[in-house]
């Protein structure tokens, strides 16, 4: 079975693939959201071409063909593109065979803890607390996750004081009980992370996450030496070569790829392999509800090292307004604070037709 065509429907945010093979069978995936438009140009500059007239069930030499020919141009919107192609043809291949993709990986359909992941920092430390503690009555998470410092912030704040606010403020209003994440974002310089570290223990507070910028892991395992909670990273790095010097550097105690950086899920799938021979549990980054989300819950009902719980967005159009309508029915449905996967063959989501109508469309395929 070939792939004879892969089409790209995209906007600024969102990029969906459709691959088709020479039998008929077609299999839906999606590039990384941000610039999915450009990255969709490079899709089918740069990853089309090596794609097409290549098998579409066995697909895994592919991908490493692919980096091979553009070898000149490692680095994320490759990778980003890349995840297309692979997404897509999972899809497909669950669809062929009957089959939703977590099986095809060696997993099963079913259900996973979710934990409630706040995306926003400019919210008080009490409105936070406020929203959190409505989603656990209303849906039953038991894991929550807030955002500390600024993104890439230099040691600043979001506004002077709010790390040192929304730390107890939140904590205290979830209680015992709940597991309590916090996210960094690359914010804070060794010295400044460990102080807030040690803020997060005496709040009983167990995930600290991208503490020190990404691009500095010796800068991470510093801070993971000193602080006895759980310090997790990952979710930007997109290259083996950086994967394997954080677990060489031992920078974190949680890997945390992302299936649509990292360059799909039979990367993710080498990068897991990699956090278990090292005795690593896998949290994956899944920071919206695009087609992410989907691939990770598949991901994570498979993989023997997966951690406690699937990242869950929990913000609405005001943050994410790209987010609405892409998919029919509600594939990310949570009860119980749990998501499942179905026993739908593929991905188990269908794209909706009308997004799909008002995007931008391109197609590559074979000639003949």
């Amino acid at each position: 079975m070939k792939i004879v065509k892969l089409e790209t429907f995209t906007t600024e945010f969102v990029g969906f693939v459709r691959a088709t093979s020479d039998t008929g069978a077609q299999g839906w995936g999606q590039v990384s959201t941000y610039n999915a438009d450009l990255t969709c140009e490079i899709f089918h500059r740069q990853i089309a071409p090596h794609a097409l007239g290549r098998d579409a069930l066995d697909f895994g030499d592919t991908l490493a063909l692919i980096g091979e020919r553009e070898h000149k141009y490692p680095g994320s919107y490759l990778r980003r593109a890349m995840t297309g192609l692979d997404t897509a043809l999972w899809d497909l291949r669950g669809k062929v065979e009957g089959k939703p993709v977590a099986s095809l990986i060696g997993g099963s359909p079913g259900k996973l803890r979710a934990y409630a992941s706040s995306m926003k920092r400019d919210i008080t430390p009490e409105d936070e607390a406020k929203r959190f503690l409505k989603l656990r009555d209303d849906y039953g998470f038991t894991a929550f996750k807030w955002r500390v410092g600024a993104e890439c912030g230099r040691d600043r704040d979001e506004w002077p004081g709010r790390t040192e606010a929304v730390i107890p403020v939140v904590a205290q209003a979830l209680g015992d009980g709940v597991d309590k994440l916090v996210d960094g974002n690359s914010c804070y310089s060794p010295a400044r992370a460990i102080a807030v570290g040690r803020l997060l223990e005496d709040n009983g507070i167990g995930h600290f996450e991208e503490p020190c910028p990404y691009w500095h892991p010796e800068q991470t395992a510093e801070v993971r030496a000193a602080l006895s909670i759980d310090v997790a990273g990952g979710e930007q790095d997109c290259e083996f070569s950086s994967w394997q010097l954080m677990f060489d550097r031992q920078a974190v105690d949680i890997a945390q790829p992302d299936v649509m950086y990292l360059g799909g899920l039979h990367r993710t799938l080498e990068v897991c392999r990699m956090a278990a021979a090292v005795g690593l549990p896998v949290t994956p980054h899944a920071a919206n509800l695009s087609l992410v989300t989907m691939c990770t819950m598949h991901l994570l009902r498979a993989i023997p090292n997966a951690g406690k719980y699937l990242e869950f967005s929990i913000e609405g159009l005001d943050y994410y307004p790209w987010q609405h309508g892409l998919f029919l029915g509600d594939p990310y449905r949570i009860e119980d604070g749990q998501a499942t996967v179905s026993d739908a063959p593929g991905w188990g989501v269908e794209i909706n037709p009308v997004w799909l109508e008002a995007a931008s469309y391109k197609v590559s395929q074979l000639e003949g």
